[in-house]
């Protein structure tokens, strides 16, 4: 309890802040890179439900273009991801900017993902348990199957979290993530753009 009213905090602010500073000059060059790729537009900026479902923005690095069909709607995801967005996906720096989100309070660096507004309403009360804390960048979901499991287990996962949330878990669920960036292991997929929409749980 008194790590995640007090200390959680601190560390993510210490954090994220240092590793704004270090990662500045690849952030700097990912700009860049994904502006000329993306018409001038480097960023992608979407409204996600925070801890106690307040909406705030996330920041991310925009990896897909903005074609559309001759209807007006969007391609398909896999066909509108950039060459240099495959790239950044691929080395996991897509989620990058959301320190950004960090260092302001509005995520943490361990958490359940901020999914979709849309889905607040489908939520059943045991799974909209999930925002009881900060979102975070990573979280136990991510390093126990992400887009591999169903969204119920997801969701259960994310749970268990929310109740058992400690310094040596956050720990733990770091460690694993680095591991499976490492092994490119698919932790850089984003839930909304790979995954099948949220429908609601059945039955």
């Amino acid at each position: 309890m008194i790590y995640s009213r007090f200390i959680k905090r601190g560390i993510d602010f210490s954090v994220s802040l240092v590793a704004l500073l270090v990662l500045s000059p690849i952030i700097l060059v990912l700009t860049v890179l994904l502006a000329l790729s993306n018409n001038g537009k480097p960023f992608f900026f979407q409204r996600r439900p925070g801890k106690n479902e307040k909406i705030f923005t996330i920041i991310k690095f925009k990896t897909m273009n903005d074609k559309k069909d001759e209807q007006g709607n969007l391609l398909p995801d896999m066909q509108r991801i950039t060459k240099v967005g495959k790239f950044v996906r691929g080395v996991s720096l897509d989620e990058l900017l959301q320190l950004v989100n960090v260092l302001k309070g509005e995520m943490s660096i361990v958490g359940p993902r901020p999914l979709l507004v849309a889905y607040l309403p489908l939520y059943n009360s045991e799974q909209a348990k999930r925002h009881n804390v900060k979102p975070g960048i990573t979280g136990w979901a991510q390093v126990n199957g992400r887009n591999a499991i169903s969204w119920e287990e997801k969701f259960s996962l994310d749970v268990w979290y929310v109740s058992n949330i400690s310094f040596v878990t956050d720990l733990k669920i770091l460690i694993k993530t680095v591991q499976k960036v490492l092994q490119r292991d698919g932790i850089s997929a984003s839930e909304d753009q790979t995954m099948e929409r949220f429908m609601g749980t059945k039955g």
